[in-house]
């Protein structure tokens, strides 16, 4: 019986491995710039889903260096650019975002990562819409 126990737990453990599902995930973003006409809508790929994390016990006694969390974040991407329509001369119509390729769970790097926990700004459009269909 102690067997089948052990190998129970010993399947769970390695399903939690497995079932981290930290995926490049379709994502559409509006670029809602003041100066411009357009509001430009963009499908691209984005770093989502769960990674494995465990909450350890004695936090009060460790530095905060080792309590953060693995999260789902770019393993590989490429940035983008794309030319928002309607812009007036002076403005710059150019806009990059980056475009997942693979993805890993790891420690977030605010290099190329927003990390925090709730988005500040909602995504739609103020302005009409205009679909991005090519880049360069």
């Amino acid at each position: 019986m102690s067997a089948i126990v052990l190998l129970s737990v010993l399947f769970a453990l390695a399903y939690g491995q497995v079932a981290s599902f930290c995926i490049p995930t379709e994502y559409t973003m509006y670029v809602d710039r003041r100066e411009c006409a357009y509001c430009l809508t963009i499908n691209t790929t984005i770093c989502a889903g769960y990674c494995m994390t465990r909450d350890i016990n004695g936090k009060l006694f460790l530095p905060k260096s080792v309590l953060s969390q693995d999260v789902c974040t770019y393993r590989e991407f490429i940035y983008r650019t794309v030319e928002i329509p309607g812009c007036p001369h002076h403005v710059a119509p150019y806009f990059s975002y980056p475009v997942a390729i693979s993805c890993k769970c790891g420690k977030c790097n605010t290099d190329y990562s927003d990390c925090i926990h709730e988005a500040v700004k909602t995504n739609y459009c103020t302005k009409p819409q205009t679909f991005y269909l090519g880049g360069f």
